[in-house]
């Protein structure tokens, strides 16, 4: 049998469902979505999609940490947008964050995401 680990972290917006923020199985980190809420207060980051796309990253970022992998070890993102039109100020931060040799992607666009976010990004990484 696979040996299957919940990842939990404070420093990660925690969970606002029947969820875990991330599960650690062979081998692999599988995170939840992020969005742009800081996990202080729990209320969505002021400033629009660049504002959002950073602290999504960030929480992605502590979620890996936790699971004893960072974002160096990211293999695969979904990234979903409410409006594609902020595909390339969504890009721009996201390159920041995965500077050299940058993991596969997937972007789906023009959605309604949870609770009004404007980006929520899932990523799968190497522990």
């Amino acid at each position: 049998m696979t040996e299957r680990r919940i990842v939990h972290t404070e420093h990660a917006p925690k969970a606002i469902g029947p969820y875990s923020q991330a599960v650690i199985a062979n081998g692999f980190v599988f995170c939840a979505g992020q969005t742009g809420f800081d996990p202080a207060t729990m209320e969505v980051v002021k400033g629009g999609i660049s504002a959002e796309t950073r602290q999504v990253l960030t929480n992605i970022k502590a979620v890996l940490e936790a699971a004893g992998s960072g974002l160096g070890k990211v293999v695969k993102t979904t990234v979903y947008l409410h409006d594609m039109g902020d595909f390339q100020a969504m890009n721009v931060v996201y390159a920041e964050f995965f500077p050299d040799a940058p993991p596969a992607r997937t972007t789906v666009g023009n959605l309604n995401l949870p609770r009004g976010v404007l980006v929520e990004i899932e990523v799968i990484a190497m522990v």
